[in-house]
């Protein structure tokens, strides 16, 4: 037990709790990670009323989601040293004090900079937030249900994208744009009762939160933050008709730059002893190397296609918004069923078969929706969409369990973060990924979004746009074939 705080160590809770614990650990953070996920995807429909509220152009209004992307994206690699130093029950509930404070922030704001600052504050603590969980589920939990708890945690944490942004819309069309920032409060406040009663405040492995260790890499930091900040940019700048192509060059050869100088300042504090923000020793693992290939590819396809879908629905087959929900609806619940499932079969079965057949169902899914047509049946699309929800599911569970595994329990806490990291950067190229090679297509066809009505010409773009998608699933095959590896013995209870 840890002698300063003996009710609180993981002996301690293991002793109060019995069996049952580990669960009970998993699920408390899960409702935290809901929470910030939440907070990530429901704002976006507030920003119409937002804009008109504060008179706020187009650039000016995609700060809101893209210093969130930003802020999360960083701050997933500070989750390390931050568990090293504080422990789990600190950062935790640190960083849940952080969202509630952005979202009672955002929601009181009358300027628009306290409003973007609300946001970098709620990115900050979901980018924190988030590789916790795996983390736990590759430290607490056996090889034999490690499948099993990433399902649970996985099928949890697709509700809150599935429910958000729905009950985001009734809020701000019933209270306005400020009771969306207000959704996260109780959800924060339940992670916290719960953080002080189950997670423990020890660091990864069992050991005491070391607050006289190194300071963290802010040179590191600086660097990742602002290449990802010049990528974002850059990739925004090459989208629309409005595009700058010199200003993206630019922008796109900072990012090249600062993230070369982020490898090379991290391979010389790794050289020189000192504690590096990203250990690049990872990828000198195989499996891990080639999961986060996957990792990156898998980012880029799924909010790439998440951005697409919707539009493809609206202004290529010319559905009614609600239309558009209803036909996700169904995909979002097989989704989870999936997840479930398939983190069950994860603890008997190669976890790279798994996100192998995961990411050719996905590909298969975006290659058919090709095959529709203006006067297809809606159930076609739904089933397609739900094929590949399925795709997803397979997926999920698996990738991590799949890349963490084969690493050393010493460096689980650096995969974790580094992978999760690598994941949200390809999230943030896809979704601009898939505006600009939408807008190259539909002007080779000689269309444009701004038409009303839809065309073949358009759904030839669309169905380009989606062949992108299966292309990209098909090169993460291969990677994922390279997770190969039986996994390594695994204990309970640190």
């Amino acid at each position: 037990m840890n002698a300063q705080h003996p009710p609180s160590s993981i002996a301690a809770l293991q002793a109060r709790f019995g069996a049952r614990y580990r669960w009970l650990l998993l699920i408390a953070v899960m409702v935290g990670t809901m929470a910030s996920i939440m907070s990530s995807t429901i704002v976006n429909v507030a920003i119409p009323d937002m804009s008109r509220h504060f008179a706020l152009g187009q650039g000016r209004a995609q700060w809101v989601t893209s210093g969130f992307m930003v802020a999360m994206t960083v701050a997933m690699l500070t989750t390390p040293w931050l568990l090293a130093r504080y422990g789990y029950r600190r950062t935790y509930a640190g960083s849940m004090l952080l969202l509630m404070a952005g979202g009672i922030g955002g929601g009181l704001a009358g300027d628009f900079g306290l409003v973007l600052a609300a946001r970098v504050a709620e990115g900050v603590a979901a980018g924190v937030v988030q590789p916790i969980a795996a983390i736990i589920i590759m430290r607490a939990f056996g090889t034999h249900e490690q499948g099993r708890a990433s399902g649970l945690f996985g099928m949890g944490v697709v509700l809150a994208p599935a429910l958000g942004p729905s009950v985001g819309g009734v809020l701000v069309d019933a209270l306005g744009w400020r009771s969306i920032f207000f959704m996260v409060v109780p959800l924060c406040l339940l992670s916290l009762w719960m953080a002080y009663r189950y997670v423990p405040d020890s660091a990864p492995g069992g050991v005491a939160a070391d607050r006289t260790g190194q300071m963290i890499d802010w040179r590191g930091m600086l660097l990742a933050g602002a290449g990802t900040l010049c990528l974002l940019n850059g990739m925004v700048a090459l989208q629309g008709q409005g595009s700058h192509p010199l200003q993206a060059a630019l922008l796109l050869g900072a990012a090249l730059a600062l993230l070369a100088g982020f490898i090379g300042w991290q391979r010389r504090m790794l050289a020189t002893g000192r504690e590096p923000l990203m250990n690049l020793a990872l990828f000198g693992n195989r499996p891990f190397a080639m999961g986060s290939v996957v990792a990156f590819i898998y980012g880029t396809a799924l909010f790439g296609s998440t951005y697409l879908l919707p539009v493809y629905m609206q202004l290529g087959l010319n559905l009614s918004a609600s239309h558009a929900g209803t036909v996700l609806l169904p995909a979002g619940i097989v989704l989870a069923a999936t997840i479930a499932i398939v983190g069950r079969l994860a603890d008997r079965q190669p976890t790279w078969l798994l996100v192998t057949v995961g990411l050719g169902l996905l590909a298969v899914s975006f290659a058919l929706m090709m095959t529709l047509t203006l006067s297809s049946a809606l159930w076609l699309l739904a089933l397609w969409a739900t094929l590949g929800r399925i795709g997803l599911g397979f997926i999920l569970p698996s990738l991590n369990l799949g890349s963490l595994r084969p690493l050393p329990r010493e460096l689980v806490s650096q995969g974790a973060s580094a992978i999760s990291f690598v994941r949200m950067l390809g999230g943030a190229i896809g979704v601009s990924l898939c505006g600009i090679v939408l807008e190259w297509r539909l002007a080779a066809h000689g269309d444009s979004l701004a038409v009303a009505a839809s065309s073949p010409a358009r759904l030839a773009a669309f169905n380009e746009s989606f062949l992108m998608l299966a292309a990209l699933c098909v090169v993460a095959m291969a990677a994922a074939m390279q997770l190969r590896i039986p996994p390594a013995p695994s204990s309970t209870g640190d």
